[in-house]
């Protein structure tokens, strides 16, 4: 923030081939997969106030002040309203895998931390994403409350050794941003690599052409107003960005 001035922040996904074994390790809600020739190998884990959920909360058990009294750190299959206090709902805390029980409260009425499912979860209200690098002067719009203190930069590594596979010439590493993974699943995408290399083995560039084919179709076509995918569900909003890394080594061979 202070060498280039930006207060914005970014999710990160990296990866490391060093001594026959392959790091990927990841802080945000890109994602890694290895597509080989039998099977789909996953190399990362999202991290947003979903998955992670438990930590966040437990967090706040700890430091309550940093919900500055505006937030509840429980979490509430809907919103609470006033006519709810004194009544019993579902709700989750920091030590709880499951829903349990609880008498509502008029503190409960707060907004959560955690709220929301799937692409609406928000933490704070605010982000998306739950790890990642920067926003160290975010807050919550209106209020002085921080999100920095719940956004880890610790990621998660996951390691592939080489030794214990047997890599052939088109198998792959794809990364990729949330944009990507939002309209098309591992197998999709997949299936998506091992026809297309299959197609053009004698094209010097058909690693960065994959790339691109794999934007474009979860970028979809314009239909009036929208972006539309082959399959008339709407195409991704999001950025998408794609890497495609060959693993094979001629030169082993």
């Amino acid at each position: 923030m202070e060498a280039m001035n930006q207060t914005g922040g970014c999710t990160a996904l990296a990866a490391l081939y060093f001594q026959g074994k392959l790091y990927v390790a990841n802080a945000g809600d890109s994602r890694a997969i290895l597509v080989l020739k039998d099977n789909v190998v996953p190399m990362s884990s999202e991290f947003t106030p979903e998955t992670e959920r438990q930590r966040i909360q437990h967090l706040a058990f700890l430091f309550p002040k940093l919900l500055d009294g505006e937030f509840t750190r429980f979490e509430f299959p809907r919103r609470l309203k006033g006519d709810d206090v004194g009544q019993k709902v579902l709700y989750r805390d920091y030590f709880m895998e499951g829903w349990g029980y609880k008498t509502v409260e008029k503190a409960d009425l707060k907004y959560p931390l955690v709220h929301g499912h799937g692409k609406q979860a928000r933490l704070l209200g605010t982000l998306a994403v739950s790890r990642g690098l920067g926003d160290h002067q975010l807050k919550v719009i209106d209020t002085n409350i921080e999100v920095k203190p719940f956004l880890s930069c610790i990621p998660k590594v996951n390691v592939f050794d080489f030794a214990l596979h047997d890599i052939k010439e088109d198998d792959v590493l794809i990364m990729a941003t949330d944009g990507l993974w939002d309209v098309l699943c591992n197998s999709e995408v997949a299936q998506m690599v091992r026809s297309f290399l299959a197609e053009n083995r004698t094209d010097p560039q058909r690693f960065s052409e994959l790339a691109k084919c794999l934007v474009c179709r979860a970028r979809g076509m314009k239909r009036g107003h929208q972006w539309m995918l082959d399959d008339s569900h709407e195409a991704s909003y999001d950025d998408i960005s794609v890497f495609v890394i060959p693993l094979h080594n001629k030169e082993e061979d």
